[in-house]
C-alpha cells in the first residue's frame, strides 16, 4: 500500500506529536526555551516569506500593511517602559481584537465602503475586549496561537486531503496535552536549571495567568511564591508540560509541511536572507536570551498577526466542509 505524501506528513506529524510530549514531559522548560530561541525565528521568517506570496489569504494586498502597523503599535507598547511611552489602558488587548475581527474583515468582505465601515466599527467598538482583556492580551499570542489555531490548521488540511491519517493525526493533537496532564502528574523528572530559571523570567506571566484563572492560585502571592508556584508545584509543572509541548509541535508542525505547502520555493536572495537573519537571531539567543526575545519580538508578534487570515481562512473551509456533507444539493428540476 503505497502512500500518499500527505499520509506520509500526517504520519511524520504524529510521531513529532509524541516525540514533543516525551521530552515536554521530562524536561518542560528546557525545551521551551531551546525550541523557542532555535525553531521559532527561522518559523516567523519562513511563514512570513510564504504568506506574502500566498497574498496573506486577504482580499486586498493593503490589508497586510494594517496589521504590520497594528504589529508596530505593539512592539512599542512591548518596549514602552524603555522609551518613557504612556499608552492608553488595555492598548494591546484592543489593538489585538482589532486585527483578529479585522482579518474577517480582510478574507470575507471585498466592498471597499463595507470594509472601511467594518473596520471603523471595530476600532469603535474595541473597548468591548475590555471583559476579554487576558484572552485578547495574553492567550491569543501565545497559547490560542500556538496550540488552537495549529489544531485548526490541521483539521482543515486533513479535510481538504482526505489523508487516511488526517484525522488520527488531529485526534493526536487533542490526546497529546490530556496525557501529559494525567501520565505521571506528581513527578517532576528534572528540576530546571538555573540557566531555565533566569531565562524563563519573561515568559511568566502567561503561566502566572493560567495559574490564576485555572487552577485558581491568588494572585496576591509575592513573586517568590509565584517562582516556586511556576517551576517546582505541580500544577506549575503540568501547565509548563503543555506549554513546551505546544510551541514546540506547533514549530516542527510547520517544518514537517515543507513539501505540501511548499514555503521553501521563494527567491534565492529572499531564502538566502531568511536564512542570514535567522542564524543571527540564533547567535543573539546564545549571548543572551532576553536581547534575543526583545530582538525578535517585533518579528514574533508580527507572524501571530499575519496568520490570522490564514487562521479566519481555515475556520470558514471547515465549516464549508461540514456544510457540504449535512446539507444535500437540491436536484435539478426537469
Amino acid at each position: 500500500m503505497q502512500l500518499t505524501t500527505a499520509e506520509k506528513t500526517d504520519i511524520t506529524n504524529i510521531l513529532l506529536m509524541i516525540l514533543s510530549g516525551c521530552v515536554a514531559m521530562v524536561l518542560p522548560f528546557e525545551l521551551f526555551l531551546f525550541s523557542y530561541a532555535i525553531l521559532g525565528p527561522l518559523h516567523y521568517l519562513t511563514e512570513i516569506s510564504w504568506l506574502h506570496d500566498k497574498k496573506y489569504y486577504t482580499k486586498e494586498r493593503y490589508d497586510a500593511i494594517i496589521l504590520v502597523v497594528i504589529g508596530l503599535l505593539l512592539t512599542i507598547r512591548f518596549f514602552q517602559d524603555k522609551i518613557e511611552l504612556e499608552f492608553p489602558e488595555n492598548f494591546d488587548a484592543n489593538l489585538t481584537y482589532i486585527a483578529l475581527l479585522g482579518s474577517v474583515i480582510f478574507v470575507t468582505v471585498k466592498n471597499k465602503l463595507y470594509r472601511i465601515g467594518g473596520i471603523v466599527l471595530l476600532i469603535f467598538t474595541s473597548q468591548v475586549s475590555q471583559h476579554f482583556i487576558l484572552f485578547f492580551s495574553v492567550f491569543i499570542p501565545t497559547l490560542i496561537h500556538v496550540y488552537f489555531f495549529t489544531a485548526i490548521f490541521m483539521l482543515y488540511g486533513a479535510l481538504k486531503s482526505q489523508s487516511r491519517f488526517g484525522i488520527p493525526s488531529a485526534i493526536a493533537m487533542v490526546l497529546c496535552p490530556i496525557l501529559l496532564f494525567i501520565i505521571y502528574p506528581d513527578k517532576s523528572f528534572y528540576p530546571p536549571t538555573n540557566y531555565s530559571l533566569g531565562a524563563y523570567g519573561v515568559f511568566k506571566s502567561v503561566n502566572i495567568q493560567w495559574l490564576h484563572h485555572v487552577n485558581g492560585v491568588p494572585l496576591q502571592n509575592t513573586m517568590a511564591d509565584w517562582d516556586h508556584i511556576v517551576f517546582y508545584s505541580k500544577n506549575g509543572i503540568l501547565l509548563m508540560r503543555f506549554i513546551a509541548f505546544a510551541y514546540t509541535y506547533h514549530y516542527l508542525n510547520w517544518f514537517s509541511k515543507t513539501r505540501i505547502i511548499q514555503w521553501h520555493k521563494v527567491p534565492r536572495s529572499r531564502f538566502i536572507g531568511v536564512i542570514i537573519l535567522w542564524l543571527v537571531s540564533v547567535g543573539i539567543y546564545l549571548y543572551d536570551y532576553t536581547t534575543g526575545l526583545q530582538w525578535l519580538v517585533f518579528l514574533s508578534l508580527l507572524h501571530v498577526l499575519l496568520e490570522f487570515p490564514l487562521n479566519v481562512t481555515s475556520i470558514i473551509g471547515i465549516g464549508n466542509y461540514f456544510k457540504s456533507r449535512l446539507v444535500k444539493p437540491k436536484p435539478a428540476k426537469a
